[in-house]
């Protein structure tokens, strides 16, 4: 298994937080890494190149080639399961979110209607 981190677009100018997670063949950039903590150094150089403050979402895939990506995982990506979220922020912090082992709940809803990923609870 290795890390596809896939760069977040803030499509939503009005709530700062929210950053759609675009599929692989949609993305504006992708890396595919060995380790998690590979995906810090992919962050301080996309930083570099998109601005300082930046979102990007990650999970586990099986691939070997981040040109070449199975078209059941570009095909599934917003249905897979839950991704890791990577927030950077000024000041050069980095905020990580795990939704990996969030247990389903009523009341939250992680995808838009389009199925777009929303992390945002309702009343």
């Amino acid at each position: 298994m290795r890390w596809l981190m896939s760069l977040g677009e803030r499509t939503r100018p009005d709530e700062p937080r929210f950053a759609e997670c675009p599929a692989p063949d949609k993305a504006r950039a992708l890396a595919l890494v060995d380790d998690f903590g590979h995906l810090f150094t992919v962050l301080n150089e996309w930083r570099q190149v998109y601005g300082e403050e930046l979102t990007a979402w990650a999970m586990q895939v099986e691939a070997d080639d981040v040109g070449n990506l199975p078209a059941e995982l570009i095909n599934g990506w917003e249905w897979e399961g839950d991704p890791v979220r990577i927030d950077t922020e000024r000041g050069g912090y980095v905020r990580v979110s795990d939704y990996r082992d969030v247990p389903v709940r009523a009341g939250i809803s992680t995808r838009t209607t389009t199925g777009l990923p929303l992390w945002t609870t309702t009343p």
